[in-house]
């Protein structure tokens, strides 16, 4: 049985840009916030955090600087993935030398692979690096999911952790549930998912919500640590519209727009991503302000 990295509420946190690079002042007052309001750890590099646009050497740093910035208090885990095998052993390597808890992991994207291409492209960095390794499963943004017999071998390494699960398909879950039990930490990858993946076993979620209202999303994972899940659906129903709302357009787009909205300056997006729309940006608004939050 492994112990999981985290257990409760994992902010991706956002990444405030400049038009001059990333303002850290902020990156530092965001990260406060998210410890002063009950966070158990942040993904930082992820892809709430644009990490496609970043150079290595801005990669490196965000995560020496978050690793430093937390000084404990919080779990950091470094978004590490890559479709270029080599170049994410180097992230992870990095991760581990500045003192990160663990690491995040995607799947190659675009140019993708096999499943046996995916358990050898894990397995080269896990076997590499001694740092937790938790995979990042998410189909939608890479055009390859992880099979459950992927994870069930996968789930061997003794340093593979967990899986961030964003695939949405609860066949797929149960069944990664079924062959890897304790061996493979489930966390949910979409805060839509949070409850009924934490009812299947899941020890929380990588949460783009929490960047806005990370008390909510710690205060849901921990009813349902608890097995108080019909508290747990109280709470959900105040803001499942408003995670809905935050993918009106492409992830982080709308979290973003959000946090601006509340005071917490999040920076600009860096092409190919743009501000958000009109129309989507009042609909965000209103949404936002059913669920009680002050703009």
């Amino acid at each position: 049985m492994k112990t999981p990295l985290f257990q409760g509420s994992c902010t991706a946190i956002v990444t405030p840009y400049t038009a001059q690079g990333v303002d850290y002042d902020r990156l530092k007052k965001n990260l406060e916030f998210q410890y002063e309001n009950g966070t158990a750890a942040v993904v930082v590099c992820g892809t709430t955090g644009e990490a496609a646009t970043q150079s290595a050497d801005e990669h490196n740093e965000l995560v020496r600087f978050t690793v430093r910035a937390v000084d404990g208090r919080m779990k950091v885990i470094a978004g590490v993935g890559s479709n270029n095998t080599a170049d994410a052993l180097r992230n992870a390597e990095n991760a581990k030398a500045v003192g990160a808890d663990g690491i995040l992991m995607v799947t190659p994207y675009y140019n993708k692979t096999s499943q046996k291409g995916l358990i050898e492209h894990f397995t080269y960095v896990a076997d590499r690096v001694e740092i937790p390794m938790i995979l990042y499963n998410v189909p939608s943004r890479t055009g390859i999911g992880i099979a459950a017999e992927t994870y069930r071998e996968l789930a061997r390494h003794p340093n593979v952790n967990g899986v961030k699960e964003a695939s949405g398909d609860f066949a797929l879950i149960y069944k990664t549930r079924s062959l890897c039990g304790d061996e493979l930490t489930l966390w949910s990858g979409n805060d839509d998912n949070t409850v009924p993946m934490m009812a299947m076993g899941a020890k929380g979620v990588i949460s783009v919500a929490g960047n806005i209202v990370p008390a909510a999303v710690a205060k849901l994972c921990a009813l349902c640590l608890s097995g108080e899940y019909a508290q747990a659906m109280a709470l959900f129903a105040r803001y499942n519209a408003l995670f809905a709302a935050l993918f009106l357009e492409t992830n982080p787009i709308p979290v973003k727009a959000a946090m601006k909205l509340m005071g917490l300056d999040s920076g600009l997006l860096r092409l190919p991503l743009t501000e958000i729309g009109e129309e989507h940006l009042q609909a965000l608004k209103q949404v936002m302000i059913d669920a009680g939050i002050q703009i």
